[in-house]
């Protein structure tokens, strides 16, 4: 079992910054792909950012590339997602993820962990 815990998330205007965390426990944190991903209101969940189990692999949607960084420490258990430019339509409840292996997956289906989610609210 693992356990995901995530903070960072809050009130940012446009063009502001966030950093997200995401706190593992309960197994071998460092051996297993993570990622994140995003629901807003009335739409499906999709992913934003993945990185492999060593932190050399990483894979972003193309909404976010080139504004969102993806990094990990595996000495902390901890994921990092760091948002920068951030747009009103990055409005989401994000969520942390670890998969079932060690690589970056963009599907959903591949992460059995979920954490709790933190919002996100960018206002215009």
């Amino acid at each position: 079992q693992v356990q995901l815990v995530e903070s960072g998330g809050g009130l940012v205007q446009a063009g502001g910054s966030l950093r997200l965390s995401c706190a593992a426990s309960g197994r071998t944190f460092s051996s297993v792909g993570m990622g994140w991903f995003r629901q807003a209101p009335g739409k499906e969940r999709e992913v934003v950012a993945t990185i492999n189990w060593k932190g050399s692999m990483t894979y972003y949607a193309n909404s976010v590339k080139g504004r969102f960084t993806i990094s990990r420490d595996n000495a902390k258990n901890t994921v990092y997602l760091q948002m920068n430019s951030l747009k009103p339509e990055d409005t989401a409840v994000y969520y942390c993820t670890a998969g079932s292996g060690p690589f970056y997956y963009t599907s959903a289906s591949a992460y059995a962990y979920w954490g709790q989610g933190t919002q996100v609210t960018v206002s215009s």
